[in-house]
């Protein structure tokens, strides 16, 4: 069987639950060894852990807080030695109006989204082997207006602000940086989408009529992960269905 990232090191941020999940184990399945990192979810990140042992992959856990200013340097310590591929999905989200959003809520979407992000890319640029991949999950918010999310909305358009930076700083190093932009999919984070309400607007919003699933996503990080990403940089990637085209 073709193992497309074999003797590859991926790490992926926020890869207990949902979107990294899928990442992960995707990644696992094309031959790489995954670092999953969690903040709280333990369990959940252990279990990934073994899932990844179960398919004959190999893997480990590390904790840190990346809404804590020590988070991104806490993450870097535990790495030893370098990586390949280095996935920033850790994020969170707000579901608050522009009028009922708080400085705390604000401070606490982009404290992770956008500084986590730069601090923990930040903290493992020397350790990306020269030809590695950095993708960046952002979300198709940052392209179109989606009611209740505005500062959510804000640090996705960040996050593809900084892909392009990132991208010319480490093309020198055959380094590609670019960002996976999701729509609607079916996560912990997107409980709104497990009704028949929730799961009609997502259908009537995307040239594709159904729901996101995780390992939509997973399957295009994989493809920029491989070999065959090795000319594509600075881009942002939809991956939504065709949303709101």
């Amino acid at each position: 069987m073709n193992k497309p990232l074999a003797n590859k090191i991926a790490l992926v941020t926020g890869a207990s639950r949902g979107i990294g999940r899928a990442t992960a184990l995707r990644l696992a399945e094309d031959g790489a060894e995954v670092i999953v990192h969690y903040s709280a979810s333990k369990d959940a990140a252990l279990s990934l852990v073994k899932e990844i042992e179960a398919i004959g992959g190999k893997a480990r856990a590390i904790a840190a807080d990346l809404n804590d200013p020590a988070g991104p340097e806490t993450l870097a310590s535990q790495v030893t030695g370098n990586i390949d591929i280095l996935v920033n999905n850790a994020g969170v989200a707000e579901y608050e109006s522009f009028a009922d959003t708080t400085p705390e809520q604000f401070d606490k979407l982009f404290n992770v989204n956008v500084k986590g992000l730069f601090f923990v890319t930040q903290k493992l640029a020397p350790k990306i082997n020269n030809g590695g991949r950095v993708i960046n999950i952002s979300s198709v918010v940052a392209r179109v207006n989606f009611a209740g999310v505005p500062a959510y909305s804000a640090t996705k358009g960040a996050v593809n602000t900084l892909t392009v930076h990132l991208a010319a700083l480490f093309g020198e190093r055959e380094i590609t940086v670019n960002s996976i932009s999701p729509g609607a999919i079916e996560t912990d984070m997107s409980a709104w989408l497990r009704n028949d309400e929730g799961e009609a607007t997502a259908k009537q919003m995307q040239a594709i009529p159904r729901v996101g699933r995780a390992e939509d996503i997973g399957d295009a990080v994989a493809a920029i992960a491989g070999p065959a990403g090795r000319w594509i940089t600075g881009q942002v990637i939809e991956v939504s269905g065709g949303t709101k085209l």
